[in-house]
């Protein structure tokens, strides 16, 4: 048996750092350009003061779950007050593939990777990785002069020397905290969805259980993206708005296909609009959540509107469908339908419960001087999307049992490894 030297070792344990260095510049990188660009598209490159470049550093720290808090000065004859907290997904996204696949990469033609060695990789690229977020933590700062409005506020703002002001700094941590969690499940997931990943000896049992049903849900999740992104672009090419419609796809548009999904299985959501805040989504959505100081958001009221909604129902039947039978498939034969069924329906439930969490929004600003304007009304605005959390996770249980146990019904015939029980599951 061949033994390393420690001359050997060192060189190994330096390639896993440069590695690791390459994995975290490239996550980076990647969650850096399409966070600029979707920010180009939506105007943000012509803010003051060179705040481009913060306003990048702060979209890539929401998306990894960081906490961005915005502050206002207007003066001791004025009051402002403002709040946000969205989650830019497809940023999210792209910094996950690009993670994931960076870290599982070198071994995937490896059949079983030893528990130190995932470790220590996973330890480096945390280290790296930190330092990554402490950089963006604080270098998402900022602070903007903000116009008063119309001509009378003009007035009495020149009047009384009131210049407001409105910024935003990085919790930094909180930002270490949530960004060093995403980074772990994020690790997690790269082990545990690729067919090809290895895993330690003791985990190999996972291959059968967890395995194909977190294939099958990120397969569930992408076809979403992909679907909106050719609706986006068939959007695009017959209404125009390319420039808008691209920064949704660069920023957001996770966030409207996942909405679109829970919707779709029948949960739903309450929110509001009013002010000039506007979300990236369709008008029907738009107009919706404006109808009332709390809107209820689900197919029922959007129909209301527009019955082609209930499309929404045959589309994530069939995508459900097509992905409980992708998961039967690549099961052993001897995983009986109701298993197949309950770990179909264990992981709907913990995607729908991961969408409902990271698709909250919540966002508001207001400004008042001298008792002229109102922090929530003409001069300020509000929105919030938040979902029926507990219903939504119980309609993606009841889905994923259903779907599971159907599609394993449906791939029975081309399942070769393995025999079934004689009670046929």
């Amino acid at each position: 048996m061949n033994r390393q030297t420690p001359l050997d070792q060192a060189v190994v344990a330096r390639h896993g750092w440069v590695q690791a260095l390459a994995t975290v510049l490239l996550t980076l990188i990647a969650m850096g350009v399409v966070a600029a660009l979707g920010l180009w598209a939506a105007g943000a490159a012509d803010l003051p003061d060179n705040a481009f470049p913060r306003v990048v550093a702060a979209t890539v720290v929401t998306a990894v779950g960081g906490t961005i808090k915005l502050s206002g000065d207007a003066g001791g004859l004025a009051e402002s007050k403002a709040g946000l907290t969205v989650i830019p997904l497809s940023v999210t996204l792209t910094g996950a593939l690009a993670l994931g696949g960076g870290f599982v990469g070198p071994l995937r033609h490896r059949a079983v990777a030893g528990g130190r060695e995932l470790a220590g990789r996973a330890a480096r690229i945390a280290v790296l990785w930190l330092l990554g977020l402490l950089a963006l933590a604080y270098a998402a700062r900022q602070t903007f002069e903000l116009p008063l409005g119309d001509d009378t506020l003009n007035d009495l703002g020149d009047l009384f020397g009131v210049s407001p002001k409105a910024g935003f700094t990085t919790d930094v941590p909180q930002t270490v905290l949530f960004g060093l969690l995403w980074m772990a499940g994020v690790l997690v997931l790269a082990l545990l969805v690729p067919r090809r990943a290895p895993l330690p000896g003791r985990l190999l049992r996972l291959q059968e259980s967890v395995r194909p049903a977190a294939h099958a849900m990120v397969v569930f999740l992408l076809a979403h993206v992909v679907l909106g992104v050719l609706v986006a672009l068939v959007v695009a090419a017959t209404r125009g708005h390319a420039q808008q419609t691209l920064a949704v796809i660069l920023l957001g548009l996770p966030n409207l296909v996942w909405l679109a999904l829970t919707i779709g299985l029948g949960a739903t959501w309450n929110g509001r609009v009013e002010g000039p805040f506007g979300l990236p989504m369709p008008h029907l959505l738009d107009e919706v959540l404006r109808s009332s100081d709390t809107a209820t958001l689900n197919l029922s009221t959007l129909a209301e509107h527009d019955g082609r909604v209930w499309w929404l129902v045959v589309v994530e039947a069939v995508l459900l469908l097509s992905v409980a039978f992708l998961m039967a498939a690549r099961s052993p034969a001897r995983v009986r339908a109701w298993q197949h069924a309950v770990h179909l329906g264990v992981a709907l439930a913990l995607t729908v419960l991961m969408i409902c969490l990271m698709g909250r929004i919540s966002a508001h600003y207001g400004l008042s001087i001298l008792g002229i304007g109102d922090l929530g009304g003409g001069l300020g605005g509000r929105l919030f999307l938040d979902p029926q959390l507990w219903p939504a996770v119980g309609l993606g249980a009841l889905w994923g049992l259903v779907a599971g146990f159907l599609g394993a019904l449906a791939a029975r015939p081309v399942r070769r490894t393995g025999e079934i029980g004689p009670d046929g599951g």
